[in-house]
């Protein structure tokens, strides 16, 4: 089904993409009770082809490439502390202002190249060289800590560039175990203001986690 306006016509969008990624972890053990575990991963996502609504245009999909890493502190039998970093950067072609008529707004497009290509050039084409590609990357921040593995506080920040998003803002939350269940809790705090007013921002999300790996194998009988 598609809908059409003078000159354009509109379709449904189509497009396919791939993650890829690495995930690395060691546990150092202190001594009995005492451990440090670091963790390093890296993804590559949504790597694929452009998508497009309209018979003249194609865009590009967020491709994206993540960078993480988190420490955890096992301080004993019961307290665990973890402290993560990620950072993430959009392998998109940066958007250029083609409006030359000082009087009006700013005219942003994304450069019409191929998907590879944007990709590879979207490391160094920044028009205000590296200094703006600096601010092209996104900060997330978040720490954990776990009383017995079963009850949990978290909180986290998200930090984005202001000419480059500008989204901003804290989140907490609060987790629990139970035999193989495990359920979640996390509320955005509100900040910001107008068009930079995160849309979730005084939002209330909760998840349920079901771990098959802990499921008590049933014991063997005797065969009769």
């Amino acid at each position: 089904m598609s809908a059409t306006t003078p000159g354009i016509e509109y379709r449904p969008g189509n497009a396919f993409g791939a993650d890829i990624g690495v995930y690395y972890r060691k546990k150092n053990d202190i001594d009995e009770f005492r451990s440090g575990t670091v963790a390093l991963g890296a993804v590559l996502s949504n790597v694929g082809s452009k998508i497009s609504y309209t018979s003249t245009r194609k865009d590009f999909i967020p491709i994206n490439l993540g960078l993480g890493g988190a420490y955890t502190y096992q301080a004993d039998a019961y307290n665990a502390v973890t402290f993560a970093l990620d950072i993430n950067k959009l392998l998109i072609p940066t958007p250029i202002d083609t409006n030359t008529d000082p009087t009006t707004g700013p005219n942003y497009v994304i450069p019409d190249k191929t998907v590879v290509s944007g990709m590879l050039g979207s490391f160094g084409d920044a028009p205000g060289g590296f200094n703006e590609e600096l601010k092209e990357f996104q900060i997330s921040a978040g720490a954990e800590y776990w009383y017995r593995q079963q009850f949990a506080v978290r909180a986290g920040y998200f930090w984005e560039h202001k000419l480059k998003g500008d989204r901003k803002y804290f989140t907490v939350g609060v987790g629990v175990r139970y035999n193989v269940f495990g359920l979640n809790f996390a509320y955005l705090v509100p900040s910001g203001s107008g068009i930079n007013r995160n849309p979730l921002s005084n939002t209330f999300r909760f998840s349920l986690l079901f771990e098959f790996d802990k499921l008590d194998k049933k014991p063997e009988t005797a065969a009769p």
